[in-house]
């Protein structure tokens, strides 16, 4: 079942399931999603692996960060592939999971979105990737909500809530490591 904004805000009042939310989210969400805004943009660099036991992952090289006011604006080039940064942060209990899917001006201007599912356990910021898929350059000001996360209820009992290497907000691995 998707969670309503009332019990959505109910969740963020008493269990700190959101920080840092906008206040316009705080006052008068829209629908049955939060949205969402932009900190930080980097590109990667260094080189990344994938193994059965072992992952690195590459550096994140900052381009761009939200400072608390209007102005900082980014070009996001054809072709290119960004790591981003949320203002918010999560604290997900036991029985959610966050869905997470860009705000639809994204992908009418040839933006795409990957992103995992915010798990149950996990706490801190969240790191989505936009991919520039058309054939225009797309601004996007540091601040602005660019993502829409939709929260659903799990039934049962979790066998383990997440406790991976990305908590609290990781970014990378520059060397190889050990996955859990």
């Amino acid at each position: 079942m998707v969670l309503g904004p009332k019990e959505i805000l109910r969740l963020v009042k008493e269990k700190d399931l959101i920080k840092g939310l906008s206040d316009r989210e705080l006052l008068n969400p829209e629908s049955c999603t939060f949205d969402i805004r932009i900190k930080e943009i980097s590109t990667l660099k260094g080189e990344a692996f994938l193994g059965i036991n072992d992952r690195q992952t590459p550096q994140h090289v900052l381009l761009a960060s939200y400072e608390g006011k209007e102005g900082n604006i980014i070009t996001l080039e054809p072709g290119q592939y960004y790591a981003t940064e949320s203002i918010e942060t999560f604290k997900m209990p036991d029985n959610l999971f966050g869905i997470v899917k860009p705000r639809s001006t994204l992908f009418r201007s040839g933006i795409i979105l990957r992103a995992g599912v915010i798990d149950p356990g996990y706490e801190g910021p969240i790191h989505p990737a936009l991919y520039n898929a058309s054939q225009i350059p797309f601004k996007l000001e540091m601040g602005a909500r660019y993502i829409q996360v939709f929260f659903m209820e799990i039934k049962g009992d979790l066998v383990r809530k997440y406790e991976g290497q990305w908590q609290g907000g990781r970014k990378h691995a520059l060397v190889k490591e050990r996955q859990n």
